[in-house]
C-alpha cells in the first residue's frame, strides 16, 4: 500500500458525522482500517489509568474484549504507549506478544509476524491504541509514514469523538475523575466493572443509568454470587453522592446483640464491654451511601428502627436519648424473596416497601446470553496477573463447555472456575502460552449431583466405555447439532450462539462429521 484511498478516507469521515453508537462507530473504524491495510487483527484499545481497555475488535477471539491489560506488563503496548509515531515491531522482535493464542487465523504461538502499534492522542495526550497485526511478515515495513499518521489520526478522532459525548453527559470535568478513580478502586476490590452485553444485563445497566442520579432506597435481588456488591458500587460512583463514603455492612456477619451499635453507634457505658464511644455506620455512611448486604438476615427487633433511618433520617445512638439526624441514601441486597419472607413473617412489609422504591434484579449467569465468554476473557486476564504467567488463554471448546454450564454458583463461580483451571493448566503446560482445556475444566468444575458430571448438564449421556477424547467429541457434536436445530441450520447463528467463529466452527463440525443440508445428520 503506498497510500489510503480517498474512497477509505470520505467513508471514514462520513462515519464521524453519524449519530451511531460508540460500537458501531468503532466497529466501522476498524472495517476502514482493515480495507485500507491487509491485515490479520485489527484492535483499537481505550487508555484506562495504567490499563489497556478493549474497545473493538476484528480477526481476534471475543473474549479478548473482556481482557483488560497493564500496559506496564506488556512490553509491546508499554512501548506503543511511550512514542508519539507509529511503532513497527520487527519480524523477529523477542518481545512477547499480548495476543499470543488469540488470533482467530492461527492456533498456537504466533511464529514470525508483522505486528505495528499506533498511539492515538489528542491534544497530545495518549488516549488509546491502534493495534495490527498479519500473519505475513514485514508486510507494514514498505507502508508509508505519513499513510499511518492519517490512519493515527482518523482513529484517535474517532475515540476522542466518543470520549467527548461521554463527557457532555457527565456533571463536570471533576465528577468524572473522581468517578474513574472510585471505579479503579471497586476494580482493584472485586472487580468493579459491569462486564456483558446480553440483553439482560444491557437493561441492567440502562436501570442503574436511570436510577443512579436519584436519591432514592434501591433494593438490589439476586441469587448468591451473581454481582450484587457490584451493582451498590458502580449506583455509588454514579450518584451525585460519588464524592462522599460508600460504607459497607454485611448484615449476616453482625452478631445480634451487636447489629444496633454497628449501625447506629453507642457511647461509653451503654452496655457491658462498652468502654468507649463508638460512632455507627449510619454516622459514617452521612452525606453518602451505605450499603446493607443481606437485608434480610436483620433481626424483626432492629427492623423497626431502621426503619425510622429510612423514613425520617434520624438515628438514636445506643445508650443516648437525643436523636441525630443523618444524610443516608440506603442501598440494600438480598439472595432472598423478600415478598415472600413479607408473607411469612419475617420480615416487617412497612420496611420492605420502604427498601425498595426501586428494585433491581440481577441476572443469573445462566439467563445472560453470551457474556460468559466476556466474563472468561476478564477473569482469564486477572488471573494471568495473578499467576505472573506470560499468556493465559482458553481453546474453543472449553469456552463452548463454559457456556453450556448451568452456573448455580454465578458470576464467582465462574472466577473460583477459571482460576483453580488455571492453576492445573500451567502444570501441564509446556510451552509460554497457557491454554485452559476441556480436561482442566473437567478437573475443576463441580457436578451437577453424585451421579451425573457436568457434561450431563447439555443433555449428553455419558458412555463409560468412551475414553476422555471421545466423550469430549460427543459433547461437542450434541451441542453443536442443538445449536444448528436451533437456529434452522444457520451456521452463522450458531456460531455466535457458541461464542466462536465461524470458520473455526466449520472446520470443528467438518473433523466431527456434522453437514448440513436441510436437516442436521451425521455422516
Amino acid at each position: 500500500m503506498s497510500e489510503i484511498s480517498s474512497a477509505a478516507l470520505i467513508a471514514l469521515a462520513l462515519d464521524l458525522t453519524q449519530s451511531l453508537a460508540d460500537k458501531d462507530r468503532f466497529d466501522r473504524l476498524l472495517s476502514t482500517v482493515r480495507h485500507a491495510v491487509d491485515c490479520d487483527a485489527v484492535v483499537l484499545l481505550h487508555v484506562q489509568g495504567e490499563q489497556l481497555k478493549p474497545l473493538a475488535l476484528q480477526g481476534l477471539a471475543k473474549e479478548t474484549l473482556g481482557r483488560r491489560f497493564e500496559i506496564g506488563a506488556h512490553p509491546r503496548f508499554l512501548q506503543i504507549c511511550q512514542s508519539t509515531e507509529p511503532v513497527r515491531f520487527a519480524a523477529d522482535c523477542g518481545l512477547p506478544d499480548p495476543y499470543d493464542g488469540l488470533l482467530l487465523v492461527h492456533d498456537g504461538d504466533l511464529p514470525v509476524h508483522a505486528c505495528m502499534g499506533l498511539p492515538l492522542l489528542a491534544n497530545d495526550q495518549l488516549i488509546g491504541v491502534l493495534t495490527l497485526d498479519s500473519m505475513v511478515p514485514n508486510v507494514f515495513d514498505d507502508i508509508p509514514k505519513r499513510s499511518l499518521d492519517i490512519i493515527a489520526a482518523m482513529s484517535a478522532a474517532t475515540l476522542n469523538t466518543a470520549m467527548m459525548l461521554q463527557e457532555l453527559e457527565s456533571h463536570s470535568q471533576h465528577s468524572q475523575q473522581v468517578v474513574a478513580e472510585l471505579t479503579h478502586e471497586a476494580l482493584v476490590k472485586d472487580g468493579g466493572e459491569l462486564i456483558g452485553d446480553s440483553e439482560v444485563m444491557l437493561k441492567l445497566k440502562n436501570e442503574i443509568d436511570m436510577v443512579a442520579g436519584s436519591d432514592y432506597s434501591i433494593l438490589i435481588e439476586g441469587d448468591t454470587g451473581v454481582g450484587k456488591e457490584l451493582v451498590a458500587r458502580t449506583i455509588h460512583t454514579r450518584s451525585s453522592r460519588r464524592d462522599a463514603p460508600l460504607v459497607y455492612v454485611n448484615c449476616a456477619a453482625l452478631p445480634e446483640t451487636l447489629i444496633e451499635s454497628e449501625l447506629f453507634g453507642h457511647v461509653k457505658g451503654a452496655f457491658t464491654g462498652a468502654d468507649r464511644d463508638r460512632v455507627g455506620k449510619f454516622s459514617l455512611a452521612s452525606g453518602g451511601t451505605i450499603f446493607l448486604d443481606e437485608i434480610g438476615e436483620l433481626p424483626l427487633a432492629v427492623q423497626s428502627k431502621l426503619l425510622r433511618a429510612l423514613q425520617n433520617q434520624e438515628i438514636q445512638v445506643v445508650g443516648k436519648d437525643s436523636i441525630e439526624h443523618v444524610d443516608v441514601r440506603i442501598v440494600a441486597a438480598t439472595n432472598r424473596q423478600l415478598a415472600v419472607e413479607v408473607e411469612q413473617g419475617r420480615f416487617r412489609a412497612d420496611l420492605y416497601h420502604r427498601l425498595s422504591v426501586y428494585p433491581l434484579q440481577v441476572p443469573a449467569l445462566r439467563e445472560r446470553g453470551g457474556d460468559i465468554s466476556l466474563l472468561a476473557g476478564y477473569f482469564i486476564e486477572l488471573t494471568r496477573r495473578k499467576l505472573g504467567m506470560g499468556q493465559l488463554a482458553i481453546t474453543a471448546d472449553a469456552l463452548a463447555l463454559l457456556s453450556a454450564y448451568d452456573w448455580p454458583g454465578n458470576v464467582r463461580e465462574l472466577e473460583h472456575v477459571i482460576s483453580r483451571a488455571a492453576l492445573r493448566a500451567r502444570g501441564d503446560s509446556r510451552t509460554d502460552i497457557v491454554r485452559i482445556g476441556l480436561t482442566h475444566l473437567a478437573l475443576t468444575m463441580p457436578q451437577q449431583s453424585d451421579t451425573q458430571p457436568i457434561a450431563a448438564s447439555a443433555a449428553v449421556a455419558v458412555d463409560t466405555q468412551l475414553n476422555l477424547k471421545q466423550q469430549t467429541e460427543a459433547f461437542q457434536r450434541q451441542l453443536i447439532m442443538q445449536k444448528l436445530a436451533d437456529h434452522q441450520g444457520n451456521w452463522s447463528a450458531a456460531a455466535k450462539s457458541l461464542n466462536v467463529d465461524r470458520a473455526n466452527l466449520n472446520r470443528l463440525a467438518k473433523r466431527l462429521g456434522i453437514q448440513v443440508s436441510k436437516r442436521v445428520e451425521l455422516n
